[in-house]
């Protein structure tokens, strides 16, 4: 297919990669939202740490947010794919197995992005949680509100309120390192449009299909979380 247009590689036909490029846009958006929902757990506890943790979990935390965020991402995904092959490999042959096991890419990446994202869910949670006034649980405590009844009705969705804006720039984040993940061998956008050029010799049609489907996925999701901070942010003055 050396020569073709763009859009004859790119149709949906049997001789096209439209469909190849469509599902490992699927598989990007499933392991980012793998690995955002994993850091968005972590960082949960990761903020609970930092707020009203005693010393040692606050210095736990400190600590996570410190490494994890000093880290380069690739080479979190490196060591928990090789780490986690070394560990399946070494509990194998302990039932008798031989040979080498690989830690599943998907996995792996969506681990590593989980806690490489945690440690900004943690910093966005703590912020949004010191947005919140004050004033506000005092009177819902003096109504006699109950911790968790607290939680759910007053400090969540302000929490979310506060948050969104910077979830939404961690989710951005995300998106982009889960192309990273293409070092463990799964096939997502980014592995794909390596396959198709390397196929037909089209590099810069294959890139641009990645670029414009990321930018597709982009915008899908600015305005997931405008709608979202829309909602959060009802009977607010000032907003819309």
């Amino acid at each position: 297919m050396t020569g073709a247009s763009f859009f004859d590689l790119m149709n949906f036909g049997p001789n096209g990669w439209g469909w190849a490029l469509i599902t490992a846009a699927g598989v990007t958006v499933m392991v980012a939202l793998a690995g955002f929902s994993l850091g968005a757990v972590i960082g949960t506890f990761g903020a609970w740490a930092k707020i009203s943790g005693r010393g040692p979990i606050r210095v736990a935390a400190e600590v996570y947010t410190t490494v994890l965020r000093g880290i380069p991402d690739l080479l979190v995904i490196f060591l928990f794919y090789f780490g986690g092959s070394l560990a399946l490999t070494a509990i194998y042959k302990f039932f008798g197995g031989e040979g080498f096991v690989s830690f599943p890419g998907f996995t792996a990446g969506a681990l590593a992005i989980g806690f490489t994202s945690g440690a900004q869910h943690t910093e966005v949670f703590r912020g949004a949680y010191g947005a919140i006034s004050q004033g506000e649980i005092e009177a819902a405590k003096a109504t006699g509100m109950s911790r968790m009844l607290l939680f759910r009705r007053i400090i969540m969705p302000l929490l979310l309120r506060y948050a969104l804006p910077g979830l939404g720039n961690v989710w951005q984040v995300v998106l982009k390192e889960s192309a990273l993940v293409s070092v463990t061998g799964l096939v997502e956008l980014v592995r794909q449009a390596q396959l198709g050029a390397g196929s037909t010799r089209e590099p810069f049609s294959f890139f641009l299909a990645a670029a414009i489907l990321f930018l597709v996925i982009t915008f899908v999701s600015n305005r997931v979380f405008r709608f979202s901070e829309a909602y959060f942010s009802r009977g607010v003055r000032g907003t819309r």
